[in-house]
């Protein structure tokens, strides 16, 4: 797929999906969906992608969805009589921003959201299952849904009480207020805060720190245990995934390169390939 509103670049085992829309904002849009949704498939197929850092192009990351133009699916009419007068069959309709949600929560590489300016709506709930979110001193942010007569997407109400608890999730749906960088910091939603031209150092930092000294089979287990297991009913339900987990590492080349690295003291070389050795221990 030839891309047309992200950039997608790969450098030292590290993908960088960029918004990039930058006049008007990175706005969402049907083709945007439909383009993050391919790359996250090709991120998951390329052995040589360890993690992938998703920021926006300029001085935004994004600013919702597309209300005034480019948020049509064929260029017919403008963005607002595309995103509210829908024909869909509301049994089988299932929103944009909830297809790219559910397609980062499917993947097997670790997903860190660097949001550079201002990230509300879809431009926020689209973050909630990348595992890691670093914010611009500049970030502002808001789930706007109720002041426009609309509700949350993107499956955010199942991802963002799980991220911030119940009661913060329903004040800022329930207001949906703007709000800065450093009440997302004290509510946990964003891990760090950074002035703006060290914000992608330090997600590339931290995008290293997994990337150098971890192996891809294992990271691509617990991150799909630890997501899969918010909704369990029961630790046995963890136990018995856990289980099946450890018995298959414990006996991989992964794990034994870990312990040689280990006893000799050297940097691991894990030859686990996520397109080829992935078990699934789910079933």
């Amino acid at each position: 797929m030839e891309y047309e509103e992200i950039a997608y670049e790969v450098a030292d085992r590290v993908l960088t999906i960029t918004l990039d829309r930058p006049d008007r904002l990175n706005a969402f849009t049907i083709r945007m969906h439909e383009e993050l949704i391919d790359a996250f498939g090709r991120a998951d197929a390329d052995d040589d992608v360890r993690v992938v850092v998703v920021t926006g192009r300029g001085r935004g990351f994004c600013a919702g969805a597309d209300l005034g133009g480019g948020g049509q699916p064929s260029g017919d009419g403008d963005g607002e009589r595309a995103a509210f007068d829908r024909p869909d069959d509301p049994a089988t309709f299932r929103d944009e921003g909830g297809l790219v949600t559910l397609r980062i929560f499917q993947c097997k590489k670790p997903v860190i959201a660097a949001i550079n300016g201002p990230a509300v709506g879809v431009g926020i709930t689209m973050t909630l299952p990348m595992d890691i979110r670093l914010a611009s001193e500049s970030a502002k942010i808001g789930f706007v849904f109720a002041r426009r007569g609309i509700v949350p997407e993107a499956c955010s109400s199942w991802f963002l009480p799980r991220v911030v608890g119940i009661s913060r999730a329903m004040e800022w749906v329930a207001t949906g207020r703007v709000f800065g960088a450093d009440e997302a910091l004290a509510a946990g939603l964003v891990r760090s805060v950074h002035p703006p031209d060290e914000l992608l150092p330090a997600a590339y930092e931290l995008a290293h720190e997994i990337a150098d000294n971890t192996s891809a089979i294992s990271v691509a287990l617990s991150r799909q245990m630890l997501w899969r297991m918010l909704g369990a009913d029961h630790p046995m339900d963890a136990h018995r995934v856990d289980s099946r987990g450890v018995l298959f590492t414990g006996a991989s080349p992964d794990a034994r390169e870990g312990v040689l690295a280990f006893l000799h003291k050297r940097p691991a070389e894990f030859p686990g390939k996520v397109s080829t050795d992935l078990p699934d221990i789910f079933g």
